[in-house]
């Protein structure tokens, strides 16, 4: 994969903790090794070659490791094919939402000489930029082929691809021949069901109330996962490892936060937790929040709404009905903005803050909100048609009588085709 940036920076993190050898390409030397000073990232080379054989002694030792490549991911992936080289996992977090000002560099080019010619000569970068993007996608494509799973973080790789000529479409030349990761992973398996990164920041700025939080998080999910149904298990024990581990991978950069990917009532309860928590003087005072990518929080047809299939996936009305159904039912701010994680003109997003003080009010606050924020995106995906939607919003109105929700009625399609009128 590529990237070391602000967000891309965390792939070497999350390969390490999911037990893989990884390797991401960064142009940006400043970029490489400032995840490798932080620790997110083990081994840094400037040459492909020497990455590939490092990745190799790894894999062999079955060691988890990553490595950064200091170059152009293009000259990694032409090595990987020139040497048939096996990849299981292939992707790319380059900012290609932004691909004419520092969000992807062109191949044969030094870091410096590319940020001149960004400057000088505008309308030669981007031709170097689209010739780039076509062989990127050759060599993708030639390790597919060979059996690589490659899938699109949304950051508009495919888009910029496409746009550049490059063999990105399918054979009807309407779709891209590659899912983004929301299609295919993240879509079915946490968006559905409601689970996204729900996050809380402890306003006092000390690294023992973050502790105590990981452990009333954890708490609270081991009690949930006692009474879960098969069908979200694999995402509850997930998490619960996820915040067991959450120190010792030293994620922490900056405030003291925390990012877990809960669903409604797992969000609610652990929010409730820490309420009650902040009244008994335990710890002080706890900001909720998500990310913008999130269940409903984001319309975004390239990525977050990406697996909605209904036609509705280019509408951007959930992340204003989010913004404005969380101001009423109790968030301390909400916020609308464009263009987050996927370029301006191709994203809307919604998001929110939420104070918990200890206080009944915010404990009535948080339910009404939470419940609200998570549900409309499940209730939008369920109309959809998406199964696993169907099932997390009917369970749901069971949890909670008062939600009501019109599910669809599922038509068989052999019936549909055949009718005659």
């Amino acid at each position: 994969t590529a990237g070391l940036g602000g967000m891309s920076g965390a792939q070497p993190k999350a390969a390490n903790i999911a037990g893989v050898v990884s390797i991401t390409a960064e142009i940006n030397a400043k970029a490489a090794y400032k995840r490798h000073k932080q620790g997110w990232v083990d081994e840094i080379t400037t040459s492909a070659d020497q990455a590939i054989d490092m990745a190799l002694e790894f894999q062999a030792a079955k060691r988890a490791r990553s490595i950064a490549y200091l170059g152009n991911i293009v000259d990694l992936w032409e090595r990987m094919v020139a040497r048939d080289i096996h990849v299981d996992l292939g992707s790319d977090q380059t900012s290609l939402h932004n691909p004419w000002a520092g969000g992807y560099y062109p191949q044969g080019m030094s870091y410096e000489e590319a940020n001149t010619m960004m400057a000088e000569d505008p309308t030669t970068f981007k031709q170097r930029i689209q010739e780039t993007l076509k062989r990127h996608v050759k060599a993708v494509n030639a390790l597919v082929e060979k059996g690589m799973y490659f899938f699109d973080y949304g950051n508009a790789f495919l888009l910029e691809s496409s746009r550049a000529g490059a063999e990105i479409m399918d054979e009807e030349g309407e779709l891209f021949r590659y899912p983004s990761y929301v299609q295919d992973i993240m879509g079915p398996m946490c968006f559905d069901y409601g689970f996204g990164p729900f996050r809380w920041v402890c306003a006092t700025g000390k690294s023992e109330d973050l502790d105590r939080t990981d452990l009333i998080a954890e708490q609270v999910l081991e009690l949930l996962m006692a009474k879960a149904p098969a069908e979200i298990r694999q995402q509850m024990d997930d998490n619960i490892r996820w915040i067991k581990g959450a120190k010792a991978n030293k994620l922490v950069v900056g405030s003291q936060a925390r990012i877990l990917y809960a669903d409604s009532e797992g969000r609610i309860e652990i929010a409730r937790a820490f309420n009650k928590a902040i009244a008994a003087g335990e710890i002080g005072p706890v900001v909720l929040g998500r990310d913008h990518h999130d269940v409903s929080g984001t319309d975004s047809p390239y990525r977050e709404t990406s697996n909605i299939y209904d036609g509705s996936s280019f509408t951007a009305d959930m992340a204003i009905q989010n913004v404005i159904g969380d101001s009423f039912r109790g968030a301390t701010w909400v916020s609308i903005h464009n263009g987050g994680g996927v370029g301006w003109g191709e994203v809307m997003n919604g998001g929110f803050g939420m104070l918990l003080d200890g206080s009944d009010a915010a404990e009535q606050k948080l339910e009404n909100m939470l419940l609200y924020d998570v549900n409309n995106g499940i209730a939008r995906r369920s109309w959809a048609r998406n199964k696993e939607a169907i099932f997390a919003i009917e369970r749901e109105m069971e949890r909670t009588p008062s939600l009501k929700v019109t599910v669809p009625k599922l038509v068989d399609e052999n019936v549909l085709n055949n009718l005659d009128f």
